[in-house]
């Protein structure tokens, strides 16, 4: 470009020097030669000096007038380029300038090419961007970067449901969270510094009331630090049944073993006990290896029925079948009892039900009722029909159930009189059992008590999807 403006440049002095030539040769010169010779040498010069004057001032004002011009045209592609890099600078990458074929069209087109290519490098960013926004969007983590101050740079929606409000950037993460874990682990990472093993741990068991979240936080090699939180609320919870139930097996299994081990070993060191005492701690030794047996039954029973391999052979039964099956097979649970087991009544609705299943539910109510009920003297099997299910029903009329326990007692173990439940034989598992059986056949379950007014045990199972079926 440099070299094309001065040859323009040079060339329009040029032009000019041979303007004001041709002035001289054929203005100037044709009009003052004859006057010159005609004057004395002193006009002659004087009127000489005044040629060369008017030549120059001719030649000067032409030369402004195509400088100005000149200037003109340069000034405007000047402003041009002053207006393009202001819009550039403004953000608008898709502004272009007007390319001419002249001295300046090609550093114009070279403007143009590059504010192309920044466009579309602007474009790849962007949609790189969105596409990490997406992504960390979609992740079940939460995530929060800050910056060196401590003030937030962006966060995913997971962290913007988990505070509970609006974060915005630019302001600081401790008016939009108040958990001491998370903001000590963020802290931490930020007094560390970019570092590859500066990595903080820690758990926000008050960010969200009910809920526990494992954090990561780390600083950022630009400064500032990431923060990832992962919702264990579950894992805590399974690794605290876990722990419960072992705890729990532990316990039901050490009584028995205990009593067994003690008697055992008062037969072995007194051999010459008399036949009714022996007898009679046989007979301890046999109750308690029967509920110890008891209890290996129900734990596999219930491994079994919360196992993802667990199948129902379900098939259309009518309600009234189920009710009737299981007050006639299970009356010789009562029959020692003085306790009288009755039918309530159902309707012949068909429900999707597996027989064997059934029949391991209504002997668990039933058998439960007797345990708890028996001052009641009476219990009662029955079944109504509902919109789209049946409800069944187990009845006792004993003493009844506080309120407070009511949302419990379907969990393992969980009683609400540890040693009555114990004398009585129970494991602890049965009500458990019940309610993994009726889930998976898509039902539902609960309890009703009022104290002094018996307790009455309900779960529901759909209906069959034949026309007529109730």
């Amino acid at each position: 470009m440099k070299s094309k403006v001065f040859t323009k440049l040079l060339g329009l002095f040029v032009l000019l020097l041979v303007f004001q030539a041709a002035a001289m040769e054929f203005a100037f010169i044709p009009l003052f030669v004859g006057k010159v010779l005609e004057l004395p040498p002193g006009r002659a010069a004087l009127l000489l000096g005044d040629e060369i004057f008017w030549s120059a001032l001719i030649a000067m004002a032409v030369a402004l007038t195509i400088a100005v011009v000149v200037a003109g045209r340069i000034s405007v592609r000047l402003e041009r380029l002053l207006v393009f890099a202001q819009n550039i600078a403004d953000g608008d990458l898709g502004a272009r300038l007007p390319v001419n074929d002249d001295a300046f069209s090609t550093p114009e087109a070279a403007l143009n090419v590059a504010a192309a290519r920044l466009a579309k490098s602007f474009a790849e960013i962007e949609n790189r961007r969105q596409e990490l926004a997406t992504m960390l969007d979609s992740m079940q983590e939460a995530v929060v970067a800050v910056t060196p101050e401590g003030t937030v740079r962006w966060s995913n929606a997971v962290m913007q449901r988990i505070a509970g409000t609006q974060i915005h950037v630019g302001r600081p993460l401790v008016l939009f969270v108040r958990d001491p874990d998370l903001l000590a682990c963020v802290r931490a990472a930020l007094e560390q510094g970019p570092h590859p093993n500066g990595v903080r741990y820690g758990r926000a068991s008050s960010l969200v009331p009910g809920r526990i979240f494992e954090i990561n936080a780390a600083p950022l090699p630009s400064g500032g630090a990431l923060a990832v939180l992962h919702d264990v609320t579950r894992i805590e919870a399974a690794e605290k049944s876990r722990r419960d139930f072992i705890a729990n097996v532990s316990h039901e299994l050490r009584t028995p073993l205990t009593s067994i081990q003690g008697y055992v070993e008062t037969l072995i060191e007194e051999p010459s006990a008399n036949s009714e005492t022996s007898r009679e701690f046989l007979g301890i030794i046999l109750k308690n290896a029967t509920r110890m047996n008891r209890l290996t039954e129900d734990l596999l029973a219930l491994a079994g029925v919360e196992s993802p391999d667990y199948k129902l052979a379900l098939q259309p039964m009518r309600a009234s079948v189920l009710v009737k099956d299981a007050v006639e097979g299970l009356g010789g649970l009562v029959v020692d009892s003085g306790v009288t087991l009755e039918s309530g009544g159902a309707p012949d609705c068909l429900v999707m039900a597996d027989p064997d299943a059934m029949n391991q539910v209504f002997g668990n109510l039933v058998e439960n009722a007797l345990k708890y009920g028996k001052a009641g003297k009476r219990i009662c099997v029955g079944a109504r029909a509902l919109e789209g299910e049946v409800e069944f029903s187990v009845q006792d009329f004993g003493p009844g159930i506080a309120f407070e326990h009511l949302e419990r007692i379907f969990e393992r173990f969980y009683r609400i009189d540890k040693a009555r439940s114990r004398e009585s034989g129970g494991t602890g598992l049965g009500l458990a059992i019940v309610k993994h059986v009726v889930q998976a056949h898509g039902g539902r379950l609960w309890a009703e008590s009022e104290l002094g007014k018996g307790a009455t045990f309900l779960f529901t199972l759909p209906i069959a999807k034949e026309p007529s079926s109730c």
